[in-house]
């Protein structure tokens, strides 16, 4: 079962943003990991515990970072930004994300502030208007006028495994140790896998998984 220890040792800082994070995590881990009673055992529990450290990066990223340079526009969407375009939204972090998330997801297209608002948020990253709407109503919380509680130690956790198991549909794999499809799913492609297999191994190790 997943303990303080092991938050503090694998996430030492992971309370550095979310002020009780670790501790609503591990207070919340014995009723949400029951009640998908095939995550409660070491493998799939760790390629879940592998996959929100690399999405939130260990509780210091819980909110998605849109500030971007105008190289990293281009290099980060390439057909939506070239030169001019990029240096213009360059350092707007609002204004990138309305523009990039806007119009799709379920968001409204600008001047909707639908992108900004549903930007990635919480352990998994959740993202778009039409995945918080469903993750809401799930865990009954009205995540479209308060996408806040995504990151809420309370709730983070449920949330989570909920956008994991319900959205993601990334169970099955987990329980079969593919982390490659368990990337695919929740990621969308396969961005960070160097670093999610390395933190399965970590994960592994601390819940006793073979």
């Amino acid at each position: 079962m997943l303990t303080i220890e092991m938050m503090r040792s694998l996430w030492p800082h992971g309370n550095a943003h979310v002020p009780g994070l670790m501790e609503g995590i591990v207070a919340a881990a014995p009723a949400v990991f029951g009640k998908y009673s095939s995550a409660n055992n070491p493998v799939p529990m760790a390629h879940f515990m592998a996959q929100i450290s690399h999405e939130c990066g260990a509780g210091l990223e819980m909110l998605e970072n849109m500030n971007y340079s105008a190289q990293g526009l281009m290099n980060t969407w390439p057909r939506r930004f070239g030169p001019r375009l990029a240096r213009k939204y360059a350092h707007n972090p609002q204004m990138i994300a309305e523009s990039v998330y806007g119009g799709r997801m379920g968001n409204a297209p600008p001047p909707s502030h639908d992108g900004w608002l549903y930007r990635g948020h919480g352990l998994t990253q959740l993202t778009g208007r039409e995945d918080y709407e469903k993750v809401g109503k799930i865990v009954d919380l009205d995540l479209i006028d308060s996408p806040e509680l995504v990151s809420d130690p309370d709730h983070a956790l449920l949330i989570a495994m909920v956008d994991f198991v319900e959205i993601c549909h990334c169970l099955e794999p987990a329980i079969g140790d593919d982390v490659l499809e368990v990337t695919k799913r929740l990621n969308g492609g396969t961005i960070g896998l160097t670093e999610r297999k390395q933190w399965l191994v970590k994960w592994k190790h601390a819940l006793g998984a073979r």
